[in-house]
């Protein structure tokens, strides 16, 4: 579970550019968001979990995933 801003150094995007993109996947159904005050939480739902997990490995040798990646890896 990540915040826009924390999805924004990850991503190395804009918040507007973030924004966007995560309502295109929320609309997909392959997230969910919570808020908390001012802040909006994203996360992968369960259900598509494995789905994901099948991109990342397809993807594994991009080498802008894998800074992404790592990016997350210390954030979280």
């Amino acid at each position: 579970e990540l915040s826009i801003s924390d999805l924004e150094h990850i991503l190395d995007f804009t918040q507007t550019k973030t924004s966007r993109h995560l309502i295109y996947l929320k609309n997909a159904g392959l997230v969910d968001s919570r808020k908390v005050d001012q802040w909006t939480y994203y996360s992968i739902k369960e259900e598509v979990v494995d789905f994901v997990d099948m991109i990342y490995r397809y993807l594994d040798k991009d080498p802008l995933l894998e800074k992404d990646m790592q990016t997350y890896r210390t954030l979280f």
